[in-house]
């Protein structure tokens, strides 16, 4: 595959840890929220190993913020959620699928309730500060809408607890999954959440200071050589195994979440009010017409830069994959796909051309670890 390079810009930012990165090695970058993410440092499965058994950390500012604050706050992130938020508490996260009025995805954010009226978005890859602010126009919501200056730095892997418990004291550590709170570093305070884009545990820090940010960036890695800590980012290999969804690549606005397997945050029996509610009890009451599946393809290697049909036995088109890689852990490929009913039944078999190759693949369920 040709390597082609990204032209930086003023409308694709680089984040204040652009520098370092790209000291340590940065091989390869997306974007994301018009910012610069990075993509690879270097070999995917060496990458792969060493965040399933040691620490490392990300540079995730691209993961960008949409803060609602004012009286109405809580009402119009409610509106725009399928998730109940009425008994939700301050100090926590959580993962909220935000959709439109006829129920299609229009982002999968962790929010954070930073008190009663004051939410933060945590968005994934689309414009949710535009719609956030439609609606609140629309409604003449009590608010205010902005994209405060948070630059977010991952602790992730198996070792990110001895880590961050070195520089912040044992209290981190006990957090429970997806809580937040304060922590001090340098005199300054910093919010800290139990989160990741991985299944390997670890930390998500919500850096505001950008001074303090980067003074804690490279104590992480002082601190962090006994643990043998890298540079890294939001591993493919891992991501896949673990299903963990990716906006844009995986689900879109096409989708509705009851389709992308995410109906424990489909909250229909609820009085709450949001967007879409009607039309995804419709969807509910008739049954899904096509649903998101675990694949396993008889291959060694694959590149999924655009949906790649899967056809039956009689070479008819019965969904398509969004996202692939070799698993080193499987030993083939492995990867994300909407299934047409009837054909999202587990150990459904079917073909799939790869490079003007024909290869063989049957469906499974997510996640596959």
């Amino acid at each position: 595959m040709k390597i082609f390079s990204i032209a930086k810009s003023r409308r694709l930012r680089s984040t204040p840890y652009t520098s370092r990165i790209e000291k340590q090695g940065v091989t390869a970058y997306t974007s994301y929220n018009h910012m610069l993410l990075p993509a690879a440092f270097g070999s995917l499965e060496d990458s792969y190993y060493h965040l399933k058994e040691n620490v490392q950390v990300w540079d995730v500012a691209g993961e960008r913020q949409v803060e609602i604050i004012g009286k109405d706050a809580s009402k119009l992130v409610q509106l725009m959620t399928c998730r109940d938020l009425s008994k939700s508490k301050v100090g926590r996260c959580y993962y909220c699928p935000i959709i439109d009025n006829e129920g299609g995805l229009i982002n999968d954010p962790v929010i954070l309730k930073l008190n009663e009226n004051r939410w933060w978005i945590s968005i994934a890859d689309s414009d949710v500060i535009l719609f956030a602010k439609g609606l609140a126009i629309g409604n003449n919501f009590d608010v205010k809408i902005f994209e405060p200056n948070v630059n977010i730095l991952a602790i992730q892997g198996p070792k990110s607890y001895k880590l961050m418990e070195k520089i912040f004291g044992k209290k981190i550590t006990e957090m429970k999954f997806f809580g937040f709170d304060y922590f001090e570093f340098v005199d300054v305070k910093h919010l800290i959440a139990k989160s990741g884009w991985s299944k390997q545990g670890g930390y998500e820090v919500y850096v505001e200071n950008t001074k303090a940010g980067l003074a804690l960036y490279d104590e992480l890695f002082e601190i962090g050589k006994e643990f043998n800590v890298k540079p890294g980012c939001p591993n493919l290999i891992e991501r896949i195994e673990s299903a963990l969804l990716s906006y844009g690549n995986d689900i879109d606005n096409n989708d509705n979440p009851l389709e992308c397997g995410l109906d424990k945050y489909v909250d229909l029996d609820t009085d709450v009010n949001f967007l879409g509610k009607e039309i995804l009890k419709e969807v509910k009451k008739k049954g899904i017409k096509k649903k998101l599946m675990g694949v396993i393809i008889e291959a060694k290697e694959i590149n999924v830069s655009k949906s790649i049909d899967l056809i039956d036995k009689k070479n008819f088109k019965i969904g398509e994959l969004r996202s692939g890689v070799y698993s080193p852990h499987f030993k083939k490929v492995i990867g994300i796909a909407m299934l047409d009913k009837p054909y999202f039944e587990v150990s459904q078999t079917f073909k799939i051309s790869i490079n003007g190759n024909i290869f063989e693949g049957k469906v499974c369920d997510l996640p596959f670890i």
